[in-house]
């Protein structure tokens, strides 16, 4: 290996508490890659200058987290078709002529995990709670693995309903506001950010009848307040977004270096608070 390596790292607010770099870390360690991997804090309004000045100063790569995912997708110059279609993008590529093509693998790395670890999306009833860039990002992935029915429930209404109108070409998906769910869930995703500072709204208990799979793509060092919820109503089959992070992360590495770590036991070995598949 040269003494030189690239330059890779993860920007959001805040962005303290990803576990990012230590993925990274682990999957070059893993693949024999030579890089550097950090977290890069921008404040609200700084994302285009602090990204700007990252790639400027021969930066190879981004992950994007909160609240930048649309931002970073109006600043790439061309896009991948599923960040295309999702309008938000969660990795960054500096190519060989100095271009930015934007990613989106966080519906590949939901997937992936939910699949592997908790429910069969082909066939189920999905409710995904949240409208934010994350659910654009896994609402196509999910409808082409052939749900029985999607619905997006937010706050706003008005917002899972676009949500539901951009995607409806692909399969049968629903917007409403949180006051309208009803019972008849099989797996029920959590995807409001508000969660991680344990802010969640009211959402009525019904959707957790009969037992449907809990899934939060938020994970933290306890388990978050939807899982804490869930597991007062009795629900027995509960993940966190852990295994998601490290498969997106996966997938992003990929892209950057032309190569696939293995996931399985980075997220044994990194899954904050230890192993938990149902917190």
């Amino acid at each position: 290996m040269s003494g030189q390596r690239d330059r890779y790292a993860v920007i959001g607010h805040p962005v303290e508490h990803s576990c990012s770099p230590q993925i990274h870390t682990v999957f070059a360690e893993q693949t024999g890659q030579a890089l550097t991997y950090e977290r890069l804090p921008a404040a609200p309004d700084a994302f285009v200058a602090t990204a700007g000045r990252f790639f400027a100063d021969g930066g190879a790569g981004l992950n994007v987290t909160l609240p930048f995912k649309a931002e970073a997708a109006a600043h790439a110059d061309a896009l991948t078709e599923r960040a295309a279609r999702a309008g938000a993008v969660n990795t960054l590529m500096r190519r060989a002529d100095g271009s930015l093509l934007g990613d989106n693998t966080d519906g590949i790395g939901l997937l992936r995990d939910l699949g592997a670890h908790l429910a069969a999306v082909e066939g189920a009833r999905i409710l995904i709670l949240g409208a934010g860039g994350a659910v654009r990002g896994v609402v196509p992935i999910l409808l082409e693995q052939a749900p029985a029915r999607l619905c997006v429930a937010n706050r706003t209404a008005a917002r899972a309903q676009a949500i539901a109108a951009d995607f409806s070409d692909l399969g049968p998906v629903t917007g409403c506001g949180l006051a309208e769910l009803e019972p008849g869930w099989d797996i029920v995703i959590n995807a409001i950010s508000a969660g991680l500072s344990g802010d969640m709204p009211d959402i009525p208990a019904v959707v957790l009848d009969n037992g449907p799979a809990a899934y939060d793509m938020i994970y933290a060092e306890t388990a978050t307040p939807f899982l804490r919820w869930a597991a007062e109503q009795g629900v027995a089959r509960r993940r966190d977004g852990f295994g998601m992070l490290v498969e997106q992360a996966a997938e992003s590495f990929h892209l950057w270096r032309g190569v696939r770590p293995r996931t399985d036991d980075v997220i044994a070995r990194l899954r904050p608070g230890g192993a938990r598949h149902a917190p």
